[in-house]
C-alpha cells in the first residue's frame, strides 16, 4: 500500500511555519509601539489610534514590493537586506504626505519555507520598521510549492500612517522660486534591476562575487545595498519649524517620473545637472551598458533618493540640519512657472 498522502508530502510544512513564527516573535515585538493591542498569531492585528493626539486624523496607506532585486538576493544567498528595502519602499511613499508611519504588514510567499532564511528576511523588515518608527504588526507567510521555485520567494507589504487633516502635504503651496532639495540615495535602491541584471549578468557575464574596483566591494554587495529610509529626515525639518511644501520619493521613473507627482499645475521643476555627486554604480552602468542619459534619468535615481521642496529663505537652515544629521543633501534646482514637469539645465 502507498504511504498516506499528507499536506507535508505535497510540499507544505505547517510545523516549519509554526517554528518560523516562534523564531521571529521576540524580534518583531521589539517594533511594537504602545498602540499595538495584540501579539502575533491573531486573525487580525489591533492598533488603537490615539485620537486625543489629533484634531482631524487622516490615515495614509501605501503598498509596494522589492521587485527583481530579489533575484540578486537569491544569487548571493543573502536575505537580511531586502526586508529593509520593502519597508523603505512603502514608508518613503506615505511620508511624502507628511504622515507618521504607524504600522507595517508584510506578505512573504515561497516555494518552500525555511525558517532560518525567512527569519533573515523578517530581521530586515524589523530593522526597517525600527528606522521608520513603526510597528511590524502582522503579516502572512505562504508556502506555495509548484508556484514558486523551492529556493525563491516574493516579498510585498504595506504601511499605514497618520497625518492631521490640515497638515497634509500635497504640493498646493509650491510657488515660483521655491528650492528643490535632493537627499542622497544609498545606491540603486530597489528600482531598475531588470536593466541592471541585463547589463551586469547577461551582457557582461559578471557574477555576484565579482570584485568591482569602482565599488570597493563585490558586485553582489553593491547591488544589495538597501534602500534608504527618509522618515527621520522629514521629522527633523518638521520639528525645526521648516515648512516642507512637497516631497517626492524617487523610485522607478527617476526624477522626471516622480517629481511632477508632487507639483501643482502651472509649476515646473528646473533641475541643475551636476549639482550633486553621482554614485559610482550609475557611471559603471552607463559605460558597460552604453545607456543614454535620458534613459538613465527615467530609470534610476542617479544619486537622489528623495526630494523636498522648501521656500528659499529656509534653504540654508534645512541643508544644515539634514547634512549634520547624516542625510547628505543638496540644492539641485528650483521651481519655475511653466508646464507641470521636470526640465534639466
Amino acid at each position: 500500500m502507498p504511504e498516506d498522502l499528507t499536506y507535508k508530502s505535497a510540499g507544505v510544512d505547517i510545523d516549519e511555519g509554526e517554528r518560523f513564527v516562534r523564531l521571529i516573535s521576540p524580534e518583531v515585538r521589539e517594533t511594537f509601539r504602545k498602540e499595538v493591542l495584540t501579539g502575533l498569531g491573531r486573525f487580525g492585528a489591533l492598533f488603537e489610534l490615539d485620537t486625543r493626539k489629533y484634531k482631524r486624523p487622516v490615515l495614509v496607506s501605501g503598498t509596494d514590493g522589492v521587485g527583481t532585486k530579489l533575484k540578486v538576493a537569491f544569487m548571493c544567498d543573502r536575505h537580511d537586506t531586502v526586508g529593509i528595502d520593502l519597508v523603505a519602499m512603502c514608508v518613503n511613499d506615505i511620508v511624502t504626505s507628511g504622515a507618521e508611519p504607524l504600522f507595517f504588514l508584510d506578505y512573504l510567499a515561497t516555494g518552500r519555507l525555511v525558517a532560518e532564511k525567512a527569519g533573515e528576511i523578517i530581521r530586515g523588515i524589523v530593522s526597517g520598521c525600527k528606522e521608520a518608527g513603526c510597528s511590524l504588526i502582522g503579516g502572512e507567510t505562504a508556502e506555495m510549492p509548484g508556484f514558486y521555485r523551492t529556493d525563491e520567494y516574493d516579498l510585498s507589504g504595506f504601511a499605514v500612517g497618520v497625518v492631521e487633516r490640515d497638515g497634509i502635504i500635497d504640493g498646493s503651496t509650491v510657488r515660483h522660486g521655491d528650492l528643490v532639495v535632493g537627499l542622497s540615495s544609498s545606491g540603486l535602491h530597489s528600482n531598475g534591476y531588470s536593466l541592471v541584471r541585463k547589463v551586469f549578468f547577461d551582457l557582461k557575464g559578471l557574477g555576484p562575487d565579482t570584485y568591482v574596483e569602482e565599488f570597493g566591494r563585490t558586485l553582489g554587495e553593491e547591488l544589495l545595498e538597501p534602500t534608504r529610509i527618509y522618515v527621520k529626515a522629514f521629522n527633523l525639518l518638521r520639528d525645526a519649524g521648516i515648512g516642507v511644501k512637497a516631497m517626492a520619493h524617487i523610485t522607478g521613473g527617476g526624477i522626471p517620473g516622480n517629481l511632477p507627482r508632487a507639483l501643482p499645475e502651472g509649476m515646473e521643476a528646473v533641475i541643475r545637472a551636476g549639482t550633486w555627486p553621482e554614485l559610482p554604480v550609475f557611471q559603471v552602468i552607463r559605460e558597460l551598458g552604453n545607456i543614454s542619459e535620458p534613459e538613465l534619468r527615467k530609470t534610476f535615481n542617479l544619486g537622489i533618493g528623495f526630494i523636498m521642496i522648501i521656500s528659499p529663505e529656509q534653504g540654508d537652515k534645512a541643508l544644515s540640519i539634514l547634512n549634520t544629521s547624516g542625510y547628505e543633501s543638496f540644492i539641485i534646482g528650483e521651481i519655475r512657472k511653466g508646464s507641470k514637469g521636470v526640465r534639466y539645465v
